[in-house]
Formats: C-alpha cells, structure tokens, sequence
C-alpha cells in the first residue's frame, strides 16, 4: 500500500485576533512613519534644489540670520545639536561664502558668526520653513499631544535600543 500523502502545509497559522489586531495596528503606525520621513526627505530634495545647501546647513544659516553675531555655542543650542555639529555646518557655509566667522574682540576664544549677502541670497530663493517641516509642525501641535507623543516615541526608543545620541544630529545629516 502506497504511503499516504501529507498534505501540503499550509500559510502561517491563523494568528488569535488580538495578535491580527496588534499586526494590522503596528502597519498602520508605521505607514504614518514613512509619511513623516517621505515629508521630511522630500522638504530636504526642495531645499538643496532651489538653495543649493543641505537642510541642516540652510537652519544654521537662517539661525545665524536672524541672530547677527551669535556664537556656535549659541547656535548648538537653537537648533539642538551638539556644538561639534554646529562648527562642522559653520564650517561647510563659511566654506561656501555664506558665512563669515569672526574672532570676539573680548574673548578670543569665542567667535561671532555672521550672514554674508551671498547667504542672504540663499535664504531668499529657499522655501521654508527654514529649520524643516518636522520641527514646524511639531511646534504646532498642542503641548499635551506633544508631551504625549514625547512619552510614546521614548517607548519606542528604548523597545529599539538605540544610542539617543543620535538625537542631537539634524535628520538632513542622518
């Protein structure tokens, strides 16, 4: 007598509904992701084709704009990032002719950083908002959506296991 026939296996098992539930919810949340990143990337592509300098390079220039004489210190802290990130974008526009950094006459260790007409230029002709569409629509939202979505993203960040250092480097340069 022939052996039997086992039959084929079949796709993965039915998962209980609360798991299809918690799947289906985990893809939405994600495509909302992509939409946020898509949004981000696609600002950025608009930035450096009609300005011509990278997102995180046009925020310090308009940072610096807006404050005439501001030092790096300063500027790390208006936009959030570490003061070596800071320097290295100064660098890049002062390499450009955007920028002056000038020596202050009090304290020579520090240093007052200054737009040049050619910077100006690049302000005008690109579209903003200038620190990028993540952090404008951020600043829109109302502070307990914020304080909410603050709490849930750390969840997130931490279920990742990732270096939070991370945080202090300008999505244009990640």
């Amino acid at each position: 007598m022939p052996a039997a026939k086992k039959p084929a296996p079949s796709a993965a098992p039915p998962l209980p509904a609360a798991a299809a539930r918690r799947r289906e919810s985990a893809a939405r949340v994600l495509r909302q992701f992509r939409i946020v990143f898509n949004a981000v990337k696609s600002h950025f592509r608009a930035v450096e084709k009609k300005a011509g300098v990278a997102g995180a390079q046009l925020w310090a220039l308009s940072a610096i704009h807006e404050s005439p004489g501001l030092g790096m210190n300063e500027l790390a802290a208006a936009m959030d990032v570490h003061q070596s990130t800071a320097s290295n974008l100064v660098r890049a526009l002062a390499a450009q002719g955007l920028v002056v950094v000038r020596k202050d006459a009090a304290d020579r260790r520090t240093v007052q950083l200054h737009v040049l007409p050619a910077g100006v230029r690049v302000l005008r002709r690109a579209p903003g908002p200038f620190a990028g569409v993540l952090p404008a629509a951020l600043a829109d939202l109302d502070p307990r959506t914020l304080r909410r979505l603050e709490q849930d993203l750390a969840k997130l960040i931490a279920t990742l296991d990732v270096d939070e250092e991370a945080g202090s480097i300008p999505l244009g340069d990640a």
